[in-house]
Formats: C-alpha cells, sequence, structure tokens
C-alpha cells in the first residue's frame, strides 16, 4: 500500500507520525512522510518538507496567544500556507492509496477527495472527535458535562481562519467546492493508561496506544550516563516551551528538589527553564535535551510541561509526573493524569513555587503503585502495528 503520512506542528505531532512511518516501511508498505522540516527517518521512508519553521515560530512567540494573534498575518498565516498548500503538493505528487493526517494539514481531505482515496484522521490529542466525558484538549479543564461537546466546536473553527489558503490548496489539486468527506477512521495514538476510551465514541474512532520507535533506549553522553546512574534524581524539562521567568522556575526545581535530598537533571529545551549560576553544583546536570527513554527509567520523577510524548515516556518508565502545563493541551493532560491517580494536581507555569512543587514532589509517593500499573498496562501496547492492522482492514 501507498501511504501518505501528513503531520505539522512541534515535536509531539512530529515524532508519532515518523515512527508510524518507519513502523510501515518495515511492515512493506511504501511511505511518503510530509512533515514541517526534514529530519533523520530510517531507510525506506520517503521524507518531504513542507519548509514551515514551526520550531522559529515557538522562539519568537513563546507561549503568548495574544503574541500569536498579533503576527497572525505576518507569521501563523504564511507558516499554516506552506502547511496547506505544501502538504497538497507533496499528496498530489506522491499519489497515495491512502493519506494519514493531523488535524493541522487541513488540505489533507481536499487532496484525498480529488484523488478519489480515502483519508484518516490522527488526533494526537483529543480535539476534534466529540464526547460528553470530557471537555476538547485545549479548551477547558473541569468536565461541564453534559455539555463538553460544545467545546469541540472550537478545535472545527480553524477551517475558516485559512480559508484563503484553503482556495489555493482546492485550485491547486482540481477539486470540487463542496464540502470535503469525512475520514473513514479516527486514530488516537494516546494510551488507554492514560487515557481511558470513553463510551460514546463511535466504532471508527480508536485509540492504537502510543506510537513509539522501534527502539528500546537511546544513547547519552558520558556526563549523562554517570549522572543518572550515580543515585536518586529528579528530571525537569519543559520541551519546546518559551516563556518569561526560565531562571525563576530553574531556581524553584532546584530549591525543591534540594529540600527533598534529590539532585536535578535539567532539559533547557527551547527556553522552559534556566539554571542561574548562584543555584549550579555538582548535584545539578543542565543539558539543552536528552534521551528520555534512558534518563526516566532511573528518575524518581519527572516534573515536566505535560505534553503527550513526555507523559508517555515518563509513564511508560514508571516515573510520577509532575505536571507544569502552560498552554493548549497540556492543562488538559494535567488535569486527566490527576483524575486518573496518576500524578498530583497540576501547577499551572504561574503558581510554580518552592511550597507548591515541594508539596507535589513530597506527594508523589501516593502515586507509585498507580503509576507502576500503568507502565505495566503501555507495555503490553504496540500503538504502531496495531494502527497498522486498522489500515490494512481499510483498504
Amino acid at each position: 500500500m501507498r501511504l501518505l503520512l501528513a503531520t505539522a506542528g512541534s515535536r509531539g505531532d512530529v515524532e508519532p507520525f515518523i515512527a508510524l512511518g518507519e513502523s510501515a516501511a518495515a511492515a512493506g508498505h511504501r511511505v511518503r512522510l510530509v512533515v514541517p522540516e526534514a529530519l533523520d527517518v530510517a531507510a525506506g521512508v520517503d521524507i518531504v518538507s513542507m519548509g514551515a519553521d514551526f520550531t522559529r515560530l515557538i522562539r519568537s512567540h513563546g507561549v503568548s496567544p495574544a503574541r500569536a494573534l498579533r503576527s497572525f498575518r505576518s507569521v501563523v498565516q504564511p507558516l499554516m500556507r506552506r502547511v496547506i498548500v505544501e502538504g497538497a503538493r507533496a499528496a498530489l505528487e506522491y499519489r497515495p492509496d491512502l493519506i494519514v493526517y493531523h488535524p493541522k494539514v487541513l488540505s489533507a481531505p481536499l487532496v484525498a477527495d480529488a484523488l478519489g482515496v480515502p483519508h484518516v484522521l490522527v488526533e494526537t490529542v483529543p480535539v476534534l472527535t466529540e464526547t460528553a466525558a470530557f471537555p476538547a484538549a485545549g479548551t477547558i479543564t473541569r468536565s461541564i458535562r453534559p455539555l463538553n461537546r460544545w467545546t469541540y466546536r472550537a478545535g472545527r473553527a480553524a477551517t475558516a481562519m485559512f480559508r484563503s489558503e484553503l482556495a489555493e490548496a482546492r485550485a491547486l489539486v482540481g477539486g470540487s467546492r463542496r464540502r470535503p468527506s469525512e475520514p473513514i477512521a479516527t486514530l488516537l495514538p494516546v494510551s488507554t493508561a492514560i487515557l481511558p476510551r470513553p463510551d460514546d465514541w463511535p466504532e471508527t474512532v480508536h485509540m492504537t496506544g502510543p506510537w513509539l520507535r522501534g527502539r528500546a533506549s537511546e544513547d547519552v553522553s558520558a556526563d549523562v550516563a554517570e549522572f543518572i546512574e550515580a543515585g536518586p534524581f529528579v528530571y525537569a524539562g519543559f520541551g519546546s516551551m518559551g516563556a518569561p521567568g526560565a531562571a525563576a522556575r530553574g531556581r524553584v526545581i532546584i530549591d525543591s528538589a534540594r529540600d527533598q535530598g534529590f539532585r536535578v537533571l535539567v532539559a533547557t529545551g527551547l527556553g522552559g527553564i534556566e539554571v542561574p549560576p548562584d543555584r549550579a553544583g555538582g548535584d545539578v546536570l543542565v543539558m539543552q535535551s536528552v534521551a528520555h527513554r534512558t534518563v526516566l527509567p532511573l528518575a524518581a520523577a519527572a516534573v515536566h510541561h505535560g505534553g503527550i510524548g513526555t507523559i508517555h515516556a515518563a509513564t511508560l518508565a514508571a516515573a510520577p509526573s509532575v505536571i507544569v502545563p502552560f498552554i493548549a493541551d497540556q492543562p488538559f493532560w494535567g488535569a486527566r493524569l490527576h483524575a486518573a491517580g496518576l500524578a498530583p494536581a497540576p501547577i499551572r507555569s504561574r503558581a510554580l513555587t518552592v511550597r507548591t512543587l515541594r508539596t507535589a514532589l513530597d506527594a508523589l509517593d501516593d502515586y507509585r503503585v498507580r503509576v507502576t500499573e500503568a507502565a505495566r498496562i503501555m507495555s503490553t501496547e504496540n500503538g504502531t502495528t496495531e494502527a497498522l492492522r486498522i489500515l490494512d482492514a481499510l483498504r
């Protein structure tokens, strides 16, 4: 089968598609992977870049929705044009048998209809498939039954924001002006140990388990290897989050961990954490990024932003999480983990203090049994294999 996989966004949006693409190629499928920027992937995967620099967007806007709105025409719209138009062009050239796509790739249904092939939606977070069980990720965190379904309308509003870009894509593929067809299936690469499947989802919606690349661990530097093997430590990293107050967050994390007798491994990412000189020491190791699969199984706890990729990595490693959400779906995941008994209540980034973080770290032993059980469940899941089984059945 000729598969086209198209995604857009930050690392958490791209890594699952890489994992699926590599698994599909290993299973004998022909695969084209359309991503924002060129990346290294396994042999057998044809990769195409849209030329959409989401890292630059994150660096320039941080976590401020207001800044993003102010620069909508100058930055956001051109970026999404590349996703919508170049994504369509790459699909049209490849002429796949099936298109599997992220919701940000708004032109995917248009291309599928123009080519006469089916399309499958991938929700890395639940934003479009309505349920009464919980509100849409990125809206509110507290359930408002029976009105939760209304929150999913927000996710569908994006199409109206990019009418001109979609018109350009439609002209490129020669599609009709009628409303695009619905996906024949929806896949969620999320573990049921983290998010139980709602009873009111239709049968065409499948929770496959996380899509992880096929290696159990990753190499780390000698400094990191020595540090993580030397005794108990807390991992702290906020991924692609960049926001004012990075040094203050670094002080809080280090002071809180030291109060509990932990060393600290800090991943600065795109600027979410900074370690000031007055908090440096032999019990603190600072890196830009680290291999989660190697580091987290030895961590006493993981303090992070609550992106679903990091949540999966920490839970699979049986490392209890303290979630400090900034934007988008992160508050949603923080609330879900707390409701499932897998983590303390999330601490919003502006509320992060030595007192609030120390209280959360103090409570982690209350969650270790549940997290260990969730890790056991996740170890039985093979998300990419399940996803490919579903896709094969759709042919």
